[in-house]
């Protein structure tokens, strides 16, 4: 992108090096500015520029052939599905903007990772970046495969979870609710979870920065695997927090309690908070929205370290299940929610829920 090239170190090894992953990254030569991108694909040069900012390309300078072939391919690919009448503009802007968005996401986090692997291996930092930039091109294409198997997967998975599982889960969220909760008019019924690395902000400002990220990195991990092997989806990392959902609130317990448990058994990280409530949310631009996660947010801050609260509709929707021990905790006023009156949720064996499966 043209920011990129723009961006250039001025070190005259930096500069080759990266002049070279340049042509070897982008698909084609350069060969138009915006105004002659703009008229091939046969609109204003105004209507085209939304579509390359949304895809990811930077403020493009008037008068410089930025632009390749393949680019104008994927331009005409988002006009296309507008032309046909199969998106909306604005539609046609949010897919864009998501594929933008989460490529940049994931293209600096990958990198970063790269970077730290040859740090770890002895390098100094701006020695192992230069190293990337050498590793890149033998790793472009098996990356390209994993990702287009991986995206056609989730897809499939999230397809499952947003509408056909929908009606389910509305169904098994009127448990404990009488539909008058502030989240009723809401599409989707979710579990959600919260859980905060506990003391995170002051053993930060005693690291290292290769500790701080050791130890980011290690919770995230141990995260993302409990989340998904029980069945739930991580949603966001916020820092030392990281958001799940699941379809019921039983799945959303078990994750809830494991993640609690594997922190605090950790021998390298600290224990975290967790918290979670079963209720109705709003799911745009890859997040949830709505007071069911404002709610568990709240609680998460109220947990003591290695435990889990719910509150207690949620409480209600677990308590005839076996599997798990709801003990009530003094009535607590929650921010925005007035008196609430939460438990912590325990589970009544650790062999009944074989965390270790």
């Amino acid at each position: 992108m043209p920011r990129d090239r723009d961006a250039l170190p001025q070190n005259p090894g930096w500069t080759t090096a990266m002049r070279t992953l340049d042509a070897g990254l982008v698909v084609g030569p350069r060969r138009y500015t915006r105004e002659e991108a703009a008229e091939r694909l046969g609109i204003p040069a105004e209507s085209a520029r939304p579509i390359w900012q949304s895809l990811g390309f930077s403020h493009v300078p008037e008068g410089e052939k930025v632009f390749t072939a393949a680019d104008l391919e994927s331009f005409e690919v988002i006009l296309s599905l507008v032309r046909r009448g199969v998106l909306t503009e604005a539609t046609a802007g949010s897919l864009a903007r998501s594929i933008g968005q989460m490529t940049d996401r994931m293209v600096v986090w990958q990198i970063e990772a790269l970077v730290e692997d040859r740090v770890a291996s002895g390098m100094s930092d701006p020695e192992a970046r230069r190293e990337v930039v050498d590793m890149l091109p033998e790793l472009i294409t098996p990356l390209e495969k994993v990702m287009q198997t991986v995206y056609r997967r989730q897809l499939n998975n999230a397809v499952q979870r947003l509408t056909v599982n929908v009606e389910a889960g509305l169904a098994a969220s009127e448990r404990g609710r009488d539909g008058s909760e502030d989240d009723a008019p809401l599409p989707l019924a979710r579990a959600v979870g919260f859980a905060d690395m506990v003391s995170y902000t002051s053993m930060s400002r005693t690291m290292d920065e290769r500790t701080l990220a050791r130890m980011v990195q290690r919770f995230e991990a141990r995260a993302a695997d409990i989340i998904t092997a029980e069945g739930g989806w991580l949603v966001k990392t916020i820092g030392d927090e990281v958001l799940f959902n699941a379809e019921t609130p039983e799945v959303g317990a078990r994750i809830a309690l494991h993640l609690a448990r594997a922190m605090s058994e950790d021998p390298v990280l600290p224990a975290a908070r967790v918290a979670l409530t079963w209720g109705r949310v709003l799911s745009r631009l890859g997040d949830i929205y709505g007071p069911t996660v404002n709610l568990a947010a709240r609680l998460t801050v109220l947990a003591d370290p290695g435990t889990v609260l719910v509150d207690s509709l949620t409480a209600a929707a677990l308590a005839r299940d076996d599997r798990f021990v709801l003990v009530p905790q003094p009535p607590q006023i929650v921010r925005g929610f007035g008196e609430i009156r939460p438990s912590m949720l325990l589970a009544a064996s650790a062999d009944g829920l074989d965390f270790d499966r």
